[in-house]
């Protein structure tokens, strides 16, 4: 290699080191923004409606319900896989504030302004499967101006979680 060749290499390499250790001492400093469309995308945000559902679709698992035709039937048989799903479900989603048997008496439920129902007693009771299941999914709005109520989980929990849910409920009944 020929001397010329190798001081010009050399040269290189004595400005480049400066020049890689400022960048990274500085890349902090001087913070580069990715190009990036996420702000112009349809979105909502956190604890706002989700977007509606667009007309004439179905969901990945299947119509859950048609709204008007009345209260679904449960198509998960109550076996004990569905008990066990339910139950975990049940203590991730329900039990903060409902409490691990369904009373009512969660950790979060004294901080409550509307307290959570006895998911035991006979007027719970009384609800069919599938408004037990509508439920779950819509939530409980107590209306306009009125604060408090159980929060939709039809976005954390999908159609069968739901009905999960609800065989592990009524395996709580008495």
């Amino acid at each position: 290699m020929s001397s010329l060749l190798k001081r010009i290499l050399i040269t290189l390499a004595l400005a480049a080191v400066p020049l890689i250790l400022g960048l990274l001492l500085t890349y902090q400093i001087i913070h580069i923004d990715w190009v990036s469309f996420m702000e112009i995308q349809p979105s909502f945000q956190a604890m706002e409606d989700p977007l509606p559902v667009p007309p004439r679709s179905v969901p990945i698992q299947g119509i859950a319900y048609v709204p008007g035709a009345g209260s679904p039937d449960d198509p998960i048989p109550a076996d004990q896989a569905s008990l066990d799903r339910g139950k975990t479900l049940y203590d991730l989603n329900c039990s903060l504030c409902h409490g691990s048997q369904g009373k009512g008496d969660g950790p979060v439920a004294a901080e409550l302004i509307r307290k959570p129902p006895d998911l035991t007693s006979d007027r719970i009771r009384a609800y069919s499967d599938g408004d037990t299941f509508l439920i779950i999914t819509n939530g409980v709005n107590p209306g306009a101006g009125v604060k408090g109520g159980m929060p939709a989980l039809r976005e954390n929990l999908s159609v069968g979680e739901r009905w999960d849910v609800v065989n592990y409920l009524r395996s709580l009944q008495p």
